[in-house]
């Protein structure tokens, strides 16, 4: 068959007057670009911050979310991810306000929050204090009375006897799943999403499920939304195809559940290596994958801090901020909360139930840390993890990341116990100043670290 394949694309040269060899020629083996999209160049060393407008205040409103607009500007953070902000289903509603991802109006505003010029307003504040802001769109399903399920019953997916359905195998009762091989769907919610940034001036959006949502019109959003002005968007979703031509982050659940494990003793300082081997082998440089400890379904702070993180939070956080990825600030983490909120209740974040909480300065200092050092940039624009070689490879990871005339070092004793490791390659020598003290330092030849148990350093160098 092979033969015959060859014998016939022989004779179709001969025919249109071209050789083997100008095929060759034509068809060279250089790479070709997979991720066509750009970046907004704001991006470049953003942090996220999620906001749920329902808990962040006491009001629950974006007028009073508003008023903490210079905290987090002084805290340092650079895009403001809103939880949805759309009115909520009435109709199989669970507690008594219901899921925010319940959405009853893609192109109206949730009462409970405001009204549409108190949204605009945070909008422009936020913007006139250099935020950027993205909303949360829940693309894959609507609430159950929703308009369109009477005015297009043909527009969502049913069961095996013709009736509505939520998505299969969740406990999602309080939504229904919209069917995406209707073109009606994509104008709507597509429609939806080119509103806000049209008529509101929103910098993009964080994709619920995104990965339930065929990846095609991801694609066909970004072009049209990127047409209007430069976008930035977060997928909820975990495969390398979904930054090619549509999101500019995507979610790190891998490195999230990694962290858990490790700080549990289900792992070592090794079981980061199977994630850090792929990100840098498998996915874009131009991907930027979310880092994070804790969100809105996944909390760490929030009733589980000691079952999930414990003594180990402090170098996990570190971690997601000076890795590879892009690292997100859930509301509350800043204050220590340690209470699980309830999701469909008005339940405010106490923001002085722990007045010896010293994690947001932690935050504070990590974020300034990170734009000192162009080498902890977000995509294609940061440097490259190098694996530090030393004789405790269990307890210790270490690794430098570099470009330019930055240089990074990272140590994390990912264990419960002291650790003393040498270091058994020259990649991390060199002359540094410490993040913890501000103090310079020197890594020799050969050097011995020693650390606590869940101890970490960083290390920073800078050179003309």
């Amino acid at each position: 068959m092979r033969k015959l394949a060859l014998a016939a694309t022989t004779a179709a040269l001969i025919l249109t007057g071209c050789s083997i060899a100008d095929a060759s020629e034509a068809e060279t083996w250089e790479p070709q670009p997979v991720v066509t999209i750009e970046h907004p160049e704001w991006s470049r060393s953003a942090v996220l911050y999620q906001i749920n407008t329902r808990h962040f205040t006491k009001e629950g409103t974006f007028k009073a979310a508003q008023e903490q607009l210079p905290r987090l500007k002084e805290l340092g953070v650079d895009i403001l991810w809103l939880m949805p902000i759309h009115p909520i289903g009435e109709q199989n509603r669970k507690g008594t306000l219901g899921s925010p991802y319940s959405v009853l109006d893609y192109y109206g505003v949730n009462p409970e929050f405001g009204t549409e010029e108190e949204f605009r307003a945070f909008v422009d504040a936020a913007h006139a204090q250099g935020f950027k802001v993205i909303l949360d769109l829940v693309a894959n399903h609507t609430a159950w009375d929703h308009p369109l399920r009477t005015e297009h019953p043909d527009w969502y997916e049913k069961t095996w006897d013709d009736n509505f359905r939520p998505t299969p195998w969740w406990d999602w009762s309080d939504i229904i799943d919209l069917d995406w091989s209707k073109p009606g769907v994509r104008e709507h919610v597509g429609g939806a999403m080119e509103y806000w940034v049209r008529e509101f001036g929103i910098d993009g959006y964080r994709a619920d499920v995104a990965g339930y949502v065929p990846l095609d019109f991801w694609e066909t959003a970004r072009a049209r939304l990127d047409a209007i002005k430069p976008v930035f968007m977060l997928g909820e979703v975990q495969q390398t195809a979904f930054h090619h031509k549509a999101f500019d982050a995507t979610y790190a659940w891998d490195w999230h559940n990694t962290t858990k494990n490790v700080a549990q003793g289900k792992g070592d300082a090794t079981s980061f290596y199977g994630y850090y081997a792929e990100n840098e082998s498998l996915w874009p440089r131009e991907a930027m994958r979310m880092t994070y400890i804790e969100n809105h379904d996944s909390n760490a702070w929030e009733g589980t801090m000691a079952e999930n993180y414990g003594a180990a939070l402090e170098a996990m956080t570190a971690l997601s901020f000076t890795g590879e990825g892009l690292p997100l600030i859930h509301n509350g983490m800043e204050a220590c909360n340690s209470k699980r909120l309830e999701f469909f209740e008005r339940d405010p974040i106490d923001w002085d139930q722990d007045p010896e909480c010293n994690y947001g300065d932690l935050l504070k200092r990590l974020i300034e840390f990170r734009k000192a050092n162009p080498a902890l940039e977000n995509g294609q624009w940061g440097a490259v993890m190098h694996k530090v070689e030393n004789s405790a490879p269990d307890q210790l990871l270490a690794w430098v990341r570099q470009e330019e005339g930055n240089k990074v070092l990272g140590l994390f004793n990912m264990s419960d116990q002291p650790v003393s490791a040498t270091f058994s390659d020259a990649l991390p020598e060199g002359s540094y100043v410490e993040f913890a003290t501000g103090d310079e330092t020197a890594i020799e030849p050969g050097a011995t670290i020693e650390l606590p148990a869940w101890g970490y350093r960083l290390l920073s160098q800078h050179r003309q």
